[in-house]
């Protein structure tokens, strides 16, 4: 990751009705710049900041204990996106901790050491909220050496982490065979939290029940999953049935969504839609086929995530799941190179 300047806002433009023709308002071009201007003007890193605390009001306001987790895009928590500026209060409140991929491992490539400037870089965001929100990392990295590090070096730093051998996160790592921190505590916050699974792709079990059973055997003190296995959404007493922890601890269990590209997988995806139909949809992402660059900040885009009893994040709460990991947050870095 590399710092990037703020967008600034475009100075207004005057209009000056005695000086522009017919003709020229009608000119192509002048539309063009016109776009180009408000596109300018918008400040991509808050509207997703927005974006999030109106999913997290919207949320809490139904369950006060609901967490919200925005996964990388870390330079949103300061107003500037430089490491020591001043915190994005309103932001920051609206969260209760943040995900991290890729920080001792998987920045360049799967089990390969990031490289340290982009991890000092990365920790200097890290080390701004780790003592108010809990820090989540997912590294990418198998063996028990690579393993090891990982787990010791996240936790060294004050971050609780997942070693994922397949950054496809389909499985549960047969190593180590106990959680790093392993406990049998009762887990009601995020803030008590020691350990966590990454499990958001079950195309390897074949029911909803194998997903079930599979993941009761564990100690995980909280399991990120997705909404739905092979196309069918997990129910609120399924759900229920994952808040134990194999020796007896309760646990919390959270549901991906991603929030930054539409996925025509999803129930929500009609069969109409295609870039710029609806307009929210502006290109295909070429790295994961099915994924498309959202428009954010559009007002259909958001009734998709939230704010009415159809929205995703309500569906994720009438199905009792304890919190939202929230993915492409770093959809600004899309808007802003573009």
């Amino acid at each position: 990751m590399k710092t990037r300047n703020n967008v600034l806002f475009a100075l207004p433009v005057v209009l000056s009705m005695l000086s522009c023709s017919k003709t020229e308002n009608a000119n192509p071009s002048t539309e063009q710049e016109q776009e180009k201007q408000a596109a300018a003007a918008t400040d991509y890193r808050q509207e997703m900041r927005n974006f999030v605390i109106g999913i997290s009001q919207y949320a809490k306001a139904q369950n006060p204990a609901f967490a919200i987790i925005p996964q990388n895009g870390i330079e949103l928590i300061t107003t500037n996106g430089e490491s020591d500026g001043t915190l994005a209060q309103a932001y920051v409140n609206a969260i209760d901790g943040v995900g991290q991929e890729d920080l001792f491992f998987g920045y360049d490539d799967d089990n390969v050491p990031t490289p340290s400037e982009d991890n000092l870089y990365i920790r200097e965001f890290l080390n701004r909220i780790k003592t108010t929100k809990k820090v989540m990392v997912t590294d990418y990295c198998s063996g028990k050496t690579n393993m090891d590090k990982s787990y010791s070096s996240n936790n060294t730093n004050g971050y609780i982490s997942f070693a994922a051998d397949q950054r496809e996160l389909f499985n549960i790592p047969a190593y180590p065979a106990q959680p790093y921190g392993v406990n049998s505590n009762n887990i009601t916050s995020l803030s008590q939290a020691k350990n966590f699974l990454y499990l958001i792709n079950p195309e390897k079990f074949s029911s909803k029940k194998q997903f079930i059973d599979s993941v009761k055997t564990k100690n995980y003190d909280v399991i990120l999953m997705d909404l739905f296995l092979n196309g069918t959404a997990f129910t609120a007493a399924e759900i229920d049935q994952l808040k134990t922890k194999a020796n007896g601890g309760k646990r919390l269990v959270i549901c991906y969504m991603s929030i930054g590209e539409a996925e025509d997988y999803r129930y929500y995806w009609q069969s109409t839609w295609k870039v710029g139909n609806p307009p929210f949809i502006v290109a295909v992402n070429p790295d994961w086929p099915g994924n498309y660059k959202v428009q954010y900040w559009n007002t259909d885009w958001k009734k998709v995530i939230f704010g009415n009893d159809s929205s995703y994040t309500k569906k994720l709460i009438n199905s009792h799941f304890d919190g939202a990991y929230l993915d492409i947050i770093d959809g600004f870095e899309y808007f802003e190179g573009n």
